[in-house]
């Protein structure tokens, strides 16, 4: 147990030391806000596919979840954590991104099965930014999708992006619980990145840092 807390403690040090890290490149090489928040999300997120290694209680990984919501919540209206805040459209995707983390990690823990955590975990930190990035940043030939004459606002390129990386991962995620390339790695890699993709497409305000990881756990689940 004394491990487990020291462990928790070397990782709330070193995520803190990432934060302000961040904070320093936005401020002093003026980057957009919708970067630097990204790259947070990247880092930190891909950061916690080790848990299922450190942590054997999930107490702590609720403890750790706990201190960064408060901290993000407590940043909101202050001049810290700008490199994370400083975007302009509303999104609660920073608060949920704790508390998504926290439910994987706990569904996984009380199933005994890493994967549930390590391969939603992976999506989200790799895959969303990486939409994100391409369909904010690409605007030639780059279209809003239209659902029934409703535009949503995600864009082809991003969707599409996603859905590749997604699936990619997933193979690769996929392999090392297999340790072989037959149909059903191939198959159940590309319902996950189909479902990980609609759901991305259709989340909004942020919501996809809960609904991405719930759904390509559920999909799971249901598969193995």
């Amino acid at each position: 147990m004394d491990n487990q807390v020291g462990i928790a403690i070397l990782f709330l040090i070193a995520l803190s030391l990432l934060l302000t890290f961040n904070e320093m490149v936005y401020r002093r090489l003026g980057l957009k806000g919708e970067i630097t928040r990204k790259f947070a999300h990247f880092t930190a997120t891909l950061s916690t596919v080790t848990f299922p290694y450190l942590f054997e209680d999930h107490w702590y990984v609720l403890a750790l979840a706990a201190i960064f919501f408060i901290l993000l919540l407590v940043s909101r209206n202050s001049t810290y954590l700008k490199s994370i805040h400083d975007i302009d459209r509303i999104s609660a995707g920073s608060y949920l991104l704790p508390l998504s983390i926290y439910l994987t990690f706990l569904i996984s823990n009380l199933l005994d099965d890493r994967l549930l955590f390590i391969l939603p975990m992976m999506v989200l930190a790799i895959c969303d930014p990486v939409a994100g990035v391409l369909g904010l940043n690409l605007q030639q030939y780059n279209h809003k999708i239209r659902i029934f004459k409703r535009k949503l606002q995600k864009t082809w390129l991003g969707s599409i992006s996603f859905l590749i990386s997604c699936f990619i991962i997933s193979i690769i995620a996929l392999y090392f619980r297999f340790m072989s390339f037959e149909p059903k790695v191939f198959w159940l890699a590309l319902l996950v990145a189909v479902v990980g993709a609609i759901v991305e497409m259709i989340s909004w305000k942020g919501l996809d840092n809960l609904t991405i990881p719930m759904s390509v756990m559920i999909v799971l689940i249901i598969a193995l």
